[in-house]
């Protein structure tokens, strides 16, 4: 693999989330609360609460989910009781557990790029082999019935992810993913495969993309190294993004992050259509946005707020900023890792021992 060519493309998620840590540095002095407006969960919306899911499974080891169907049930990571497998279980909201896979840790096994449509759930899964390299396959199984999960693909090229929910996506029964294009200069392939199997189709598209919401792509500029670029091949539609040297500009289809940089403190997170239109500010620059995707389900921007007595890893504040009321909520307090897919945002509590999961289903916020 060309090691130039691929930290281009990798350069995307560093892009991206580069303006977070640079924004998530305390500042000097006070700093006002995000948004104009800020209201905790209960004031906004009191007939839903955030649930707790246990941090291990009814056979003792820890449990971290990495995609929930609902509030309640998940896909998540645990250990094998014995310590040498690394699961991929489907969790029910009584606790009961479906064994998805499993892989030997001595592989130092990844499950990643999560994808559903319906009961149909496909992920890719990655090993260490002994030659130094590595393996990705991608699967599915059928989450409503008991048949085994099977191998869509082993095909899946040079694949890369950036940890957002359209690092994988399903259309139309084509699951698609993308993956760095061999040569000097730097491409992207787009790939797909029927969820059923078959032969892989690579479409191959100059310049480094990541996949957003289908059928669109989204460049790796970020204003400050480039323009920033919203590409749909099937209408063969471009919009460049209209961004400063001062800024970086994260896009979905409907909505763009912008990162304000100012050199002498600091900066700010403001949200603007990809016209350039509807921009407001969204948070000081004592937040950062919390996942890499923007505009959770068009509405919700997901951030975190730390200080000199709150810690990146155990002590934030998670909040939501209201895109269509433009208002600032407080989910919760003393949050850890906050993760993101398909309209269902979760976070751990109790710092690196993880004591409990919670989640919150966004798509039920009126």
């Amino acid at each position: 693999m060309n090691l130039p060519v691929r930290r281009q493309l990798l350069g995307l998620a560093a892009a991206l989330a580069a303006g977070g840590v640079l924004l998530g540095l305390p500042a000097a002095g006070p700093e006002p609360a995000p948004g104009p407006k800020v209201s905790t969960i209960a004031q906004v919306w009191p007939d839903v609460r955030p649930v707790e899911i246990p941090s291990s499974l009814a056979d003792g080891p820890a449990y971290s989910p990495v995609y929930f169907l609902d509030a309640t049930n998940s896909v998540g990571t645990s250990p094998s009781p014995d310590g040498t497998q690394l699961r991929l279980v489907l969790r029910a909201a009584d606790g009961a557990i479906r064994e998805l896979r499993r892989l030997p840790i001595a592989d130092a096994p990844q499950y990643s790029g999560f994808a559903r449509d319906g009961d149909q759930f496909a992920w890719a899964e990655s090993v260490s082999l002994d030659d130094g390299t590595g393996r990705t396959e991608l699967w599915t199984a059928n989450l409503a019935s008991a048949e085994p999960a099977r191998r869509v693909t082993a095909d899946s090229g040079d694949v890369v992810f950036f940890n957002s929910q359209y690092d994988m996506v399903i259309n139309s029964g084509r699951l698609y993913w993308a993956a760095v294009a061999p040569g000097e200069e730097p491409a992207t392939e787009i790939r797909s495969v029927a969820l059923g199997g078959g032969p892989v189709s690579v479409r191959t598209e100059q310049g480094a993309w990541s996949i957003s919401a289908y059928p669109w792509l989204a460049s790796a500029g970020t204003g400050a190294s480039g323009p920033v670029l919203l590409r749909n091949p099937e209408q063969r539609k471009v919009i460049e993004i209209d961004a400063t040297g001062s800024e970086l500009v994260t896009c979905s289809p409907t909505w763009c992050r912008v990162l304000v940089l100012a050199a002498d403190g600091p900066g700010g997170i403001e949200l603007m259509r990809p016209d350039g239109s509807a921009r407001q500010r969204v948070a000081g620059g004592v937040a950062t946005s919390a996942v890499i995707d923007v505009a959770i389900l068009d509405r919700f921007e997901v951030l975190t707020l730390a200080d000199a007595q709150r810690t990146a890893t155990d002590n934030q504040q998670l909040l939501l900023y209201d895109v269509r009321d433009q208002q600032t909520v407080v989910v919760a307090e003393g949050s850890g890792l906050v993760l993101c897919r398909d309209g269902i945002l979760w976070w751990s509590t109790g710092g690196s021992d993880v004591t409990a999961w919670h989640s919150l289903d966004l798509r039920a916020l009126s």
